[in-house]
Formats: C-alpha cells, sequence, structure tokens
C-alpha cells in the first residue's frame, strides 16, 4: 500500500515533468495506471456487502420503523438519491432512504440514455472562457469512466458522428473535439477520427448526402438509466442501507438543539403509500434529493423559502432501429432554434431528443404533439429524402423534467447553476440540485461531505470510485453464450439477460419456464419481438417491483421502446404479478387500467392514437378509395358497413390462419374510434388515409387484412375442362 501511494503521489506532484522526460505516450500508461491504483485501493477499503441479496421491501420497512435513529436519511430515490445511500453506507453510516414513487420514476429513467462529459458545455467553456463551465466538464469526464468501469454490463462506449456540411466547419469541430479528448486525459474512451464523406455515408448510409463534406467521429458513454439507477439502489440496500420505494415523506420532524436552542431536522414522518400506515424514520441528518420536487421538501423545512428550481422539460422519442445504424450515433449542434438534437440507437430502437423547454413541475409530465413535430422535423434535416420520416413511426414518447436551480447563496440570484448545488439550511436540513446523470456519484460524494462537516458524523471519505454496482463484478462479454449453453435460452434473449442483470442472469434463467419447444428450451417471451421473458417479471419483484408500471418501464423497459407491445404484455404481466402478490381480480384490474392510463399519457400513446380521430380527413384518390373498398368488402361480406371480431374471424379461418379473440378484440379496438365494437367502412379509409400521410404505421388491422386479401386472391378456380369437366 505504501509502494502504491508512493507512486500516486509521484505521478500526481510530477505530472508535466514525467510527461516530458517519457512521452506523452508513456505518460498516458501511468495515469491509466494511476486511475486503477485508486479502484484498488477503493477495493481494498470496502468489505464486501452485507447482504448476499437485497432484504426484502416488507423486511426494509421493518428496519426504518425499528431503528431508533439513523446517522443519514435520503430522501429521493433518483440516481442523486441512491447514489448518496451508497455513498453513506460505504462509509460506515447507518443509512435510510426513501422515495415516494418507485426507484428512478421520475428524471432519472427519462434520460437521453448518455454517459457524457458535455461536448457543447467544453465549447461555451473555451469561447466564453469559463472556468466553472471546464471544471464540470473535466469531472464529468472523470465520472464517465467511472461508471463505464462499475457497471459494464448496463453501459458501453458509443460513436457519435457529428456531420459536416461547410468546409471551414471541418477543422472548427475537428479541434474542439480534439480538446474534448484532450481534456478527458486518460479518461478517453477511444481517439475521435475525420471521415471522409464517402466513409461517412458508408457508417450512416441514411445521411442527408447533398453538401456533405465529411463528418468528425467522437466517444461517449451510453446506458440504461432506469435498471443503472435500480443497480445503484440494490448495491445501497445489500451494503446495509434500509431503503424502500412507495414511501411518501408527509412532513419533517424537528427537534431543539439544547447547546444553541434552534430548532433542527431530525427525521421525517412517512407514509406507506401502499398501505397508507405512517410512522416517524429519525435521523442524525436529512438530505433532500427529490429533483423537481427539490423546492416542495425545502418548505416543508421552511416556508418561507425561496424557490430554487426552474424545471425545464426535455422531450425524447423512440424510432424503429432502422432509421440509424446499430452502433452509431448522430449529433446535430445546430438545430433551427440552437438546441442540441441526438440521434442514437438504443436498445435496437432509435432515439431521438432532446428538447429544451420551461414547465410546470408535475408527478407524471406528458409529451406534447408540438415537441414530438419538431423532433421529428430535425430529424428530416439530416436524413437522406429517401427515408421517409414518418409521424406514425414514433412508437414511443416521453418528457423528463430537467431540475436546473440557482443557488440560494448566489448573490445573483436569477442565474441558473450549471453544476450541482449543495445547500443546508438553519435547521440542517441538506439539498443537493442540479448536475447531470454522469456526475451522479461526485454530487453524493460532495453532499454526504457536506453532511459529515455540518452534523459532525464520524466517517472517512468516499469509498465509491471503482466500487462495482449490482451484477457488474462478475460480468464478461462472453457470459451470454453460458446461459445459452447451461439453460437452453435464445441467443438475443440470453444477450438481453447478460445486459441487463450482469452476473445476476443466472438467477433469472434459474426462473425462466420451460418453452414446451425443441428449442428455445426455456425463456417463454412477454411480446414476440422483444427479448423480456416471463421470468423477469417474477425476479423485478425481487428488485423491489410494486406495480405493472414498475415492470414495464423500469424493470422492463417495454414502454419506453413501443407503447403498443407493452399494452400487449399487460395482461400477462398483472397475472403474474397477481400470483406473486397475491393481488385479487379487482386489484388486477385496478393495476391494468393504471398501467394503461400511464402508457396513453406519459409514453406518447395519447399522441399516436390522435393521428387518427374521428375527426380525419379521408384525403384518397378516388382509385386507391374503390381498392380499399373492396378490401374492406372481402370481410364485410354481409354488406352491413361494417366489420366485427366474428368477420375478420371468418377471412382468417378461409385461409387458415388461427388467432386467440382478445387480440383480434386489441386490434380492431386500435381502430375503432366510436368504441362501438366494430369498424365502419369510414373509418376504414380513414386510417388507410392516415397511413399515406404517413401519421400511422404498423397498424395491425391494415397489415392483417392486406395480407388476407392477398391469400384469397391467390386462390383461384382449378380449371377442369381438360379432365372432361370433371365428368
Amino acid at each position: 500500500m505504501a509502494f502504491k501511494k508512493a507512486v500516486k503521489g509521484t505521478i500526481l506532484a510530477g505530472g508535466g515533468a514525467l510527461a516530458t522526460v517519457l512521452g506523452l505516450s508513456q505518460f498516458a500508461h501511468y495515469r491509466r495506471k494511476q486511475m486503477s491504483l485508486a479502484y484498488v485501493e477503493a477495493a481494498e477499503y470496502i468489505s464486501e456487502p452485507v447482504n448476499r441479496e437485497p432484504p426484502s421491501r416488507e423486511a426494509q420497512l421493518l428496519t426504518l420503523q425499528n431503528t431508533s435513529e439513523f446517522d443519514v436519511l435520503v430522501i429521493g430515490g433518483g440516481a442523486t438519491g441512491c447514489g448518496c445511500a451508497l455513498d453513506a453506507v460505504t462509509r460506515g453510516l447507518k443509512t435510510a432512504l426513501v422515495e415516494r414513487d418507485d426507484f428512478s420514476s421520475g428524471t432519472s429513467s427519462r434520460s437521453t440514455k448518455l454517459i457524457h462529459g458535455g461536448v457543447r458545455y467544453l465549447q461555451k467553456a473555451i469561447m466564453k472562457l469559463d472556468i466553472e463551465q471546464y471544471r464540470m466538464v473535466k469531472e464529468a469526464l472523470h465520472e464517465r469512466a467511472n461508471l463505464l468501469e462499475i457497471a459494464p454490463h448496463l453501459s458501453a462506449p458509443l460513436p457519435i458522428m457529428l456531420p459536416i456540411y461547410k468546409w471551414w466547419q471541418l477543422p472548427y469541430y475537428w479541434v474542439g473535439i480534439k480538446l474534448y479528448d484532450l481534456v478527458a486525459g486518460s479518461n478517453c474512451l477511444k481517439s475521435s477520427y475525420v471521415l471522409s464523406k464517402s466513409r461517412a455515408l458508408e457508417h450512416f448510409p441514411m445521411l442527408q448526402k447533398d453538401k456533405l463534406v465529411g463528418a468528425i467521429v467522437y466517444y461517449d458513454g451510453q446506458h440504461n438509466d432506469a435498471r443503472m439507477n435500480l443497480a445503484i439502489a440494490l448495491t445501497a440496500a445489500r451494503y446495509g442501507a434500509a431503503t424502500a420505494n412507495y414511501m411518501e415523506v408527509m412532513s419533517l420532524l424537528k427537534k431543539t438543539d439544547p447547546e444553541t436552542g434552534k430548532e433542527r431536522v431530525s427525521g421525517a414522518r412517512c407514509k406507506d403509500v401502499l398501505t397508507g400506515q405512517e410512522f416517524d424514520v429519525r435521523a442524525k441528518c436529512v438530505i433532500n434529493a427529490t429533483g423537481p420536487f427539490t423546492d416542495t421538501v425545502r418548505k416543508m423545512d421552511d416556508k418561507c423559502a425561496t424557490a430554487i428550481c426552474q424545471p425545464s422539460a426535455g422531450v425524447h422519442i423512440v424510432m424503429p432501429g432502422y432509421y440509424s445504424p446499430e452502433s452509431m450515433g448522430l449529433l446535430d449542434p445546430a438545430t433551427s432554434d440552437g438546441r442540441v438534437i441526438f440521434f442514437l440507437p438504443w436498445q435496437k430502437m432509435t432515439i431521438a431528443g432532446t428538447t429544451d423547454t420551461p414547465t410546470d413541475i408535475t408527478q407524471h409530465p406528458i409529451p406534447s404533439e408540438e415537441d414530438i413535430n419538431f423532433i421529428l422535423n430535425e430529424v428530416r434535416n439530416y436524413l437522406s429524402c429517401d427515408v421517409e420520416v414518418r409521424r406514425g413511426d414514433v412508437l414511443a414518447a416521453w418528457s423528463g423534467i430537467r431540475p436546473l436551480v440557482t443557488d440560494p447563496k448566489s448573490a445573483d440570484t436569477q442565474s441558473i447553476s450549471r453544476n450541482h448545488v449543495v445547500d443546508i439550511s438553519e435547521s440542517g436540513l441538506i439539498t443537493i440540485a442540479g448536475g447531470k446523470w454522469t456526475t451522479y456519484r461526485s454530487m453524493a460524494e460532495d453532499t454526504i461531505d457536506a453532511a459529515i462537516k455540518s452534523h459532525n458524523l464520524k466517517a472517512g471519505p468516499s469509498r465509491t470510485v471503482g466500487l462495482f454496482l449490482q451484477g457488474g463484478k462478475d460480468w464478461s462479454p462472453t457470459l451470454y453464450i453460458r446461459l445459452v449453453q447451461d439453460y437452453g435460452l435464445e441467443s438475443e434473449v440470453a444477450q438481453h439477460l447478460a445486459a441487463t442483470y450482469g452476473d445476476k442472469a443466472f438467477e433469472v434463467a434459474k426462473m425462466a419456464s420451460v418453452t414446451g419447444k425443441r428449442w428455445p428450451i426455456v425463456g417463454v417471451r412477454l411480446v414476440s419481438e422483444f427479448p423480456y421473458i416471463e421470468a423477469e417479471v417474477k425476479y423485478g419483484i425481487k428488485e423491489y417491483a410494486c406495480t405493472a408500471v414498475d415492470m414495464i418501464s423500469r424493470r422492463t423497459r417495454l414502454a419506453f421502446l413501443n407503447v403498443q407491445a407493452a399494452e400487449e404484455a399487460l395482461p400477462r404481466i398483472v397475472e403474474l404479478m397477481g400470483r406473486e402478490l397475491n393481488w385479487d381480480d379487482n386489484k388486477k384490474e385496478e393495476e391494468l387500467e393504471t398501467a394503461k392510463k400511464f402508457l396513453y399519457y406519459e409514453m406518447g400513446y395519447k399522441s399516436r392514437s390522435e393521428q387518427l380521430t374521428d375527426r380525419s380527413e379521408i384525403s384518397l384518390l378516388p382509385s386507391d378509395i374503390d381498392r380499399y373498398k373492396k378490401r374492406f368488402h372481402k370481410f364485410d361480406a354481409d354488406q352491413k358497413g361494417f366489420i366485427t371480431i366474428v368477420d375478420v374471424q371468418r377471412v382468417l379461418e378461409s385461409i387458415g390462419v388461427q388467432m386467440d379473440e382478445y387480440t383480434l378484440h386489441e386490434i380492431l379496438n386500435e381502430v375503432d374510434l366510436n368504441k362501438n365494437g366494430q369498424v365502419e367502412l369510414n373509418e376504414f379509409l380513414q386510417l388507410m388515409s392516415a397511413i399515406q400521410k404517413g401519421r400511422v404505421s404498423g397498424s395491425r388491422l391494415a397489415i392483417l387484412m392486406k395480407t388476407a386479401e392477398e391469400n384469397l386472391d391467390r386462390r383461384v378456380p382449378i380449371p377442369v375442362d381438360r379432365s372432361c369437366g370433371g365428368f
């Protein structure tokens, strides 16, 4: 250990001299070694987790109720709050965390999915000689490297292309990107490089080629944000923190300090949202890490506290994977209104975003049609005209509230802090606000440092640099092969489990149901086009999932990938959860309706369905109208003017296709505007018109009817004249 510290001190103190003597390449090697030494030290100081598996939610609630006093109580289960809990408990502090909803239910699950230092912040730092922005980028780049190290199963480097359409921009952006690499130093993921026009189109064939002069590619990190947040929470629980979701803080507890005579925050009155039970959780220090709801908790402490949160809405949309290459993102640094737009592959889909507009604080933000169309229009600007960007290809959309803050201690209270802010009130409430996903760990470290100092807690320095999160320690890129070989899982499913649960994937595989097929042997899917399996629902309950919304949005990411697929999986998910959690029929129905409402409003289903309304215009050519009428009447054989499930079943049976009644009902319900259980000719023509305009895509009814028509047309009578008319 003494040798390690000596080497580390030499590098830190004589970095410039070493660089001169050894040359840049060898110096970079020493810098990398320095970082690995930090990881070794962290690993030596931290003992193994006290729990092999996270305790159940019921056990955590008992700990919250029966502990006379915690050292630290964290309010908020987002990335920052869970980071605070992990930092505190690994320093040996008795730690509790409560979250009103689910872990990562707010901003932390609705990000751009990037782990980045902030290229545009570095540009501003250089242009305005802003040392604060430079330090923020430097810190974020260090945290980026650490996060990729401690959760390798949930994160990976991603190349991002910056297309160049003017020759003078090429050297300008190249210098900026190279500075980004330089600031990263030993934490640089991979060196950026320049591509010619032909090579850029080879890597990103759907790119707008007119006036393209080349491109620059740089690297940032990408992760599964909600799963990452959950991994932090589960790791904190394994190290001994009492963590509980669906625990709402009703009020703050206070007691008089005998030395000063002033009131000090001493805990919180908490309510179990699921049962209604209330009890007090006492703590020497209370930390407010509630993101957009920062001011709500601050006003519990002091009704006259000045609001510091200035919320901004960031909307993202999800489109089919064919809109982007599988392993190359794209950055548009100069949109029509100056905002930056990312276009990124994620979970075999494509994410586009984000917007940045002022918004009201709400627990249930809804993506607006205006924001969705803004993103689509920007996407059209840099994709080839051969690629038709259709509104109907938006499979999901969400809005996340970014909690921008002003520093209450700053003289200029109107200026928004670009970094995070740690504030300590007169009664001792510690508030951590601002910052970004990438820097959650350093934000937590600063917060716990402040807590220790202001509340005289006995603890050492932070130990979370290099501390593996749940699932990361024994993960390897080839782990999925063992899942295929040992359990008989499909390769796609095995890769998904390894990338989601890391070394815990084997526990999920053990729960997997037998398929009854020759292959795969186990692993029944929730929906056919996604690799999520039924065993994940059972395992998700062990990960503190309490509702169907938890399961479709944060334990799996179905709601964020395809709202229709999520809705299709819901009945089975509710059935499986009901079996494990002993839900009665009323509870199952309630969960189903709540989850559908979540998909409809918060995941963009409402905006998607509004593209086809009973006020939609029919703008079809006469020839198209005739063609679609003929198709409709092949189902409406009785000339009723509408079709029902019975009509569709009859046609499908005639061509040898079997489909269950529930699925057929769902398919017709997508188009049944007046919800009368039947699809009128006018509704069908509106659907086909919306499909032609690109407002609707992937309509199961339209595809089903077209396929059935083609099969019917192929069934022509067999000629019998050459066999004497059959006699």
